[in-house]
C-alpha cells in the first residue's frame, strides 16, 4: 500500500540521514524547509509522487548530494542556480514535472542531466560546462534556436536526446565525432541541412539514430553501413530522396528501419530486421519476396508506394513472427490472399486496403486468434466473413452473400463496417450476441427483412448505419433503450409505421435520419 500525506517537518531532525527513498508513493505538497538540515544526505529519491511547489534552492547547500531524483511529480519554477554549488552532484533527474524557465548556463559537473517533459524555454546553453556529461535528455520541452557546436566537445556523451522541441538549423558535424555515443535522438524538431557523408566514421558503437520528423534533405549517407552496432534507424518524415542503398543490408544488428514519408525511390536487400517502415515514399517496381523474406520481422509498413506484385503463397512460412502488416494503397498489388496467412499466428493488424486483390476472403483468417484489426476495403474480394476481431472493415468490396449466422461468434467485436457491398438477405438475429459492438455500419447494400428486437441487445452501440438498403417493417420500440446511441442512420429503406415514442429517451442522440421511408406519425419529444 502506498504512503500518503505530506513529509513531516521532523524529517529535518534526521541529520545523520544519507539515503532517503520515497519513490512510488502518494506524497504531496511542498518539501519542508527543515530538510535543509540534512547536510549528510547523498541520495534523495522522491520520484513518482505528487509533490508540488518550486524546486527549493536550499538543495544547493546540501554539499554531499550525489543523486537528485524527482522525476514524475508536479514541481514548478526554475532550476535553482545553487545546484552548481554541489561539486559532488552526479545525477539530476527532473523528468516529467512542470519546470519552467531556461536551462542554467552553469549546472555543475554532472554525469547525467535529465529534464524531459517539462516546460523549459530558451536555447540550449552554448556551454554546459560539464565535461563528465554522459546523458543529456532535454526532450519534450519548448527549446528553440540551434544545437550549439560545443555539444560536440562532450566526449563522454552516451545519450543525447533533444526530441520534440522547436530547434532549427543544421546538426553540428562535431556530434558525429563523439566516439562513445550510443543514442542520438533528435526526432520532432525542424532541423535542416544535409547529413555528412562520413556520418558513421566516428560513431563505432552507435545503437540508435532518431532523426524523424525534421526537414533533412538529400540522399541517405552510404557511410551508415559503418555504424556496425546500429539497431534502430529512424529517418521518417523528412525530405530524403534517392535510393535506399544496399550497404544498409550490412547492418546485421539492425532491428528497426523507419524511413516512411520521404521521397526514396528504390529499396535494396535488407537482412535481420524486426521493423520495416517505408510507408508513403516513392518506391516503385515489384515487391520482391526477398524484401519481406526476413523471418524475424514483426512489423512491415510499405503502404502508399508505387509497388506492384502479390502476396507470396508461402506468406505464413516466410513471416512466422509478423504482428502488423500494412500493404495498403499500392499501385498494382494483385492476386489473392493466400491460405497460408493462417500460419502468421501472431498477426494483430492486417491492412490490405485499396489494392486490386481478387478471389475469396479465406476462411483461414478465422484461425488468427490475435487479429484485432482487418482492413480489406477497396478490393475485389468475394465470399463470406470470418475471424475473431475487434475491428472489421470491408468497405466497397464486392461481397455478394448473406451475412453468416457465425458473425455472432465474434464476441470481442467493437466495430463492424461492411458498407458499399452487395450483401443480401436479412440481418441475422445472431448480431444480438455482439454485446461489445459500438459501431455498426451496413450502409448501401441489398439487405431486406425487418430490423428485429435482437439489435436492442447491443447496449454499448453508439452509431448505427443501415441506410440505403431495402429494409422494411417497423422500428423496434426497444431501440430507445440503447441509451448510448448518438447517431441513427436509416434513410432510403422501406420502413413503415409510426416512429417509436421510446426514441425520446435517447438523451445523447445527435443524428436521426429516417428520410426516404414510409414512416408516419409525429416525432417523439
Amino acid at each position: 500500500m502506498a504512503l500518503t500525506g505530506r513529509i513531516p517537518r521532523e524529517f529535518g531532525n534526521l541529520t545523520f540521514l544519507v539515503s532517503l527513498d520515497l519513490e512510488s508513493n502518494n506524497f504531496q505538497g511542498n518539501l519542508p524547509q527543515e530538510m535543509e538540515r540534512l547536510r549528510r544526505l547523498r541520495f534523495p529519491d522522491l520520484s513518482f509522487n505528487e509533490f508540488r511547489g518550486e524546486v527549493p534552492s536550499w538543495f544547493g547547500f546540501l554539499h554531499q548530494l550525489q543523486v537528485i531524483n524527482r522525476r514524475n511529480n508536479s514541481f514548478t519554477g526554475s532550476i535553482p542556480s545553487s545546484f552548481s554549488n554541489i561539486s559532488t552532484l552526479d545525477t539530476l533527474n527532473l523528468n516529467f514535472n512542470s519546470i519552467e524557465g531556461q536551462i542554467p548556463k552553469v549546472i555543475g559537473n554532472l554525469r547525467e542531466l535529465k529534464l524531459r517533459c517539462n516546460t523549459l524555454i530558451g536555447s540550449i546553453p552554448l556551454s554546459l560546462s560539464a565535461s563528465r556529461l554522459e546523458v543529456l535528455d532535454i526532450s519534450d520541452n519548448s527549446l528553440q534556436g540551434n544545437i550549439p557546436e560545443g555539444i560536440g566537445n562532450l566526449h563522454n556523451m552516451k545519450l543525447l536526446a533533444i526530441q520534440y522541441n522547436q530547434l532549427t538549423g543544421s546538426i553540428p558535424f562535431t556530434i558525429f565525432n563523439i566516439s562513445r555515443i550510443k543514442f542520438i535522438e533528435f526526432t520532432g524538431n525542424s532541423l535542416s541541412g544535409y547529413l555528412p557523408n562520413g556520418l558513421c566514421n566516428g560513431l563505432p558503437i552507435l545503437k540508435g539514430l532518431y532523426l524523424s520528423t525534421n526537414k533533412l534533405p538529400g540522399h541517405m549517407p552510404t557511410s551508415l553501413s559503418n555504424c556496425s552496432q546500429l539497431q534502430i534507424l529512424s529517418l521518417s518524415e523528412n525530405e530524403f530522396d534517392g535510393p535506399i542503398h544496399s550497404e544498409i543490408g550490412r547492418l546485421s544488428n539492425l532491428q528497426k528501419l523507419a524511413l516512411g514519408t520521404n521521397h526514396f525511390t528504390e529499396i535494396s536487400n535488407l537482412i535481420e530486421l524486426e521493423e520495416l517502415v517505408l510507408a508513403d515514399n516513392s518506391l516503385s517496381g515489384s515487391l520482391d519476396t526477398e524484401i519481406i523474406n526476413i523471418s524475424g520481422l514483426r512489423i512491415i509498413d510499405l503502404s502508399s508506394n508505387n509497388l506492384s506484385g502479390s502476396l507470396p503463397p508461402n506468406l505464413g512460412s516466410i513471416l512466422p513472427n509478423i504482428e502488423r502488416l500494412f500493404l495498403g494503397s499500392l499501385t498494382n498489388f494483385v492476386g489473392t490472399i493466400p491460405h497460408s496467412i493462417s500460419n502468421c499466428s501472431k498477426l494483430s493488424i492486417l491492412d490490405l486496403s485499396d489494392n486490386k486483390l481478387t478471389g475469396l476472403i479465406p476462411n483461414s483468417l478465422g484461425y488468427l486468434t490475435h487479429l484485432q484489426y482487418l482492413n480489406l476495403e477497396g478490393n475485389n474480394l468475394t465470399r463470406n466473413l470470418s475471424t475473431s476481431l475487434r475491428t472489421f472493415f470491408a468497405l466497397s468490396c464486392k461481397i455478394q452473400v448473406r451475412i453468416p449466422d457465425e458473425v455472432g461468434n465474434l464476441s470481442s467485436l467493437l466495430e463492424l463496417r461492411l458498407s458499399g457491398n452487395n450483401l443480401v438477405g436479412s440481418i441475422p438475429t445472431t448480431i444480438g450476441n455482439l454485446r461489445k459492438l459500438r459501431n455498426f455500419d451496413l450502409t448501401n447494400n441489398k439487405l431486406t427483412g425487418f430490423i428485429g428486437d435482437h439489435i436492442c441487445k447491443l447496449q454499448h452501440l453508439g452509431d448505427i448505419y443501415l441506410g440505403k438498403n431495402q429494409l422494411s417493417g417497423s422500428l423496434p420500440n426497444c431501440l430507445g433503450n440503447i441509451t448510448s446511441l448518438r447517431e441513427i442512420h436509416l434513410g432510403s429503406n422501406k420502413l413503415s409505421s409510426n416512429i417509436p415514442p421510446s426514441l425520446g429517451n435517447l438523451q445523447d442522440l445527435v443524428v436521426l435520419d429516417l428520410s426516404s421511408n414510409n414512416m408516419v406519425g409525429s416525432l417523439p419529444l
